[in-house]
């Protein structure tokens, strides 16, 4: 059975929230009460009239806003160490925006997060060619991924929990992908506050697959400015340096000695900067990092990311392998938040859990085949403290 890091068979739903130590925070207490119902209000209509909804959930402190269109995370409100909340990722106030300008705020990504080389993969032999939207290199799952789809929704209440359900299929040969595949995204607030992804998918044909969620988070708040002084933390020794076009090499580097080196807290700012050949080819950190917990059948805490003004600590929990870490390299100006406030370098960052970038290319890493018969299966929780 191929090592498939989804394909761990259900163990990654049933496991929970592993309790490893890593950085400082207090998660948040139970209110002792459910979440509040989904509630559903109109948020535009797409160029050929598909109406687009907006669903707002609220648990244990945090409210979570989700577009139909992409599963897009639209605004995340948690509170800081004086109880003031905040909306804590970005992303616009508008559909026209997300559907025009959007580098990927908020949203769900597939059939493959991250990059694949010159577009093409080899599987049983048989040579695939994607859709090709980042120089010669497919990202993100091609021109139209399914970020720039408008998924089923469906709410729901279970017990104390709440949240949505959403439903997308892709047709054998969409964006170049072989097989039909059912993706099936849950979003869960629990009442600590927590937010939980779990990712479900199911092919008719051998396929390969990468889902992942590209929020884009500041922590002292949408619109503040820069994340340098967010001190970070991964729970990985190793990182896979990229050639020029931004594709691993196959080298699983150690970060010792290098501005990659996060296993201890430190200021995103304070090597930002450092004129590492990647950084320079990069402009900043947009590597994925080599957790160091491997694919596990359940979520285990690998990354702390603390804003010390505010007090908001985010932990991540995932069963994934990988973490793509994005400095927001490429925010030019040119964006408009839900603020009114342009999005400059650095302005928010992505953490992204997933499979290595390019892995269909390179034997030695993680498989992302998925094989009819079998379900694609992945877990990431967010844990938000003050």
């Amino acid at each position: 059975m191929e090592l498939n890091r989804r394909t761990v068979i259900a163990g990654a739903a049933a496991a929970g929230l592993a309790t490893t130590a890593l950085g400082t925070g207090t998660a948040r207490a139970s209110t002792g009460h459910g979440g509040r119902k989904p509630v559903r209000e109109p948020f535009g209509r797409l160029a050929d009239g598909t109406k687009v909804h907006r669903w707002s959930l609220e648990n244990g402190g945090t409210r979570l806003k989700v577009l139909s269109y992409g599963g897009i995370v639209q605004s995340l409100e948690i509170p800081d160490r004086h109880g003031r909340h905040a909306n804590v990722v970005a992303g616009f106030d508008n559909l026209d925006d997300y559907v025009a300008k959007s580098p990927y705020f908020g949203a769900l990504i597939g059939r493959y997060g991250n990059r694949i080389g010159k577009g093409r993969f080899t599987l049983d032999g048989k040579e695939y060619q994607l859709s090709v939207n980042d120089g010669v290199n497919s990202l993100h799952g091609g021109a139209k991924g399914f970020d720039k789809h408008v998924w089923d929704v469906e709410p729901f209440t279970d017990g104390p929990d709440v949240g949505l359900h959403l439903h997308y299929t892709s047709v054998d040969g969409e964006m170049g992908y072989p097989g039909t595949l059912r993706a099936k995204v849950t979003y869960t607030l629990n009442q600590r506050g927590e937010w939980r992804i779990d990712y479900e998918a199911t092919t008719d044909k051998p396929t390969i697959v990468n889902l992942t969620s590209h929020v884009y988070w500041n922590l002292a708040g949408e619109g503040s400015g820069s994340i340098e002084d967010h001190e970070l933390r991964v729970a990985a020794s190793r990182y896979t340096p990229t050639d020029a076009g931004l594709i691993p090499t196959g080298e699983l580097a150690a970060v010792g000695g290098t501005p990659f080196d996060f296993r201890h807290a430190k200021p995103i700012g304070r090597d930002l900067r450092a004129g590492h050949v990647q950084q320079v080819q990069a402009k900043g950190f947009d590597h994925n990092w080599v957790l160091d917990k491997g694919v596990t059948g359940g979520p285990e805490h690998v990354v702390t990311l603390r804003e010390p003004r505010s007090g908001r600590v985010l932990r991540i929990a995932t069963d994934q392998p990988g973490l793509q870490f994005y400095s927001g390299n490429f925010l030019d100006g040119t964006l408009v938040g839900t603020r009114g406030r342009a999005y400059r370098q650095g302005d928010a960052l992505a953490l992204e859990t997933q499979h290595f970038p390019d892995s269909p290319n390179h034997e030695g890493f993680p498989s992302t085949v998925l094989r009819p018969g079998g379900v694609y299966r992945s877990v990431t929780v967010h844990t938000f403290g003050s």
